[in-house]
């Protein structure tokens, strides 16, 4: 038997106020991968909402700010490594900062991969690494 019209609607008034008095909870988690699944499963069997959010958003990517750096290692541009030993002298140009270019040298060095010609020299005449120098920023 089919109910009436008239107590489908009765039924649905009272689903909305129970709904009304019964108030959603959320909680907000950031997305940073397979820990926040797992995190939010848990969440499921509950009877609390979950929302997730994201640290890149539109407005932060196109709203950054322009920090002024003090060290001339923060920028890029030309840079000269120099052999200690043989005075031999590599030049190289990068867009990222002098730091993280230098710090790639001396994992190449340390782990002797020769992906430049000045690791290949160092790694081959088993010459130390010396410190870089700023030729144009």
């Amino acid at each position: 038997m089919t109910p009436t019209p008239y107590k489908i609607v009765r039924r649905r008034k009272e689903n909305l106020q129970k709904q009304a008095t019964e108030r959603t909870k959320w909680a907000k988690f950031t997305y940073i991968g397979k820990e926040t699944r797992f995190i939010t499963k848990i969440f499921r069997k509950s009877n609390i909402n979950v929302a997730l959010t994201t640290n890149n958003t539109i407005g932060k990517l196109l709203t950054t700010k322009q920090e002024e750096t003090t060290s001339e290692y923060d920028k890029s541009g030309i840079y000269q490594l120099k052999c200690p030993t043989c005075d031999m002298k590599y030049i190289g140009q990068t867009d990222r900062l002098f730091k993280t270019r230098f710090q790639e040298h001396l994992r190449d060095f340390k782990y002797n991969n020769r992906k430049s010609k000045f690791t290949h020299h160092l790694l081959d005449r088993q010459h130390s690494i010396d410190e870089m120098e700023i030729l144009w920023i």
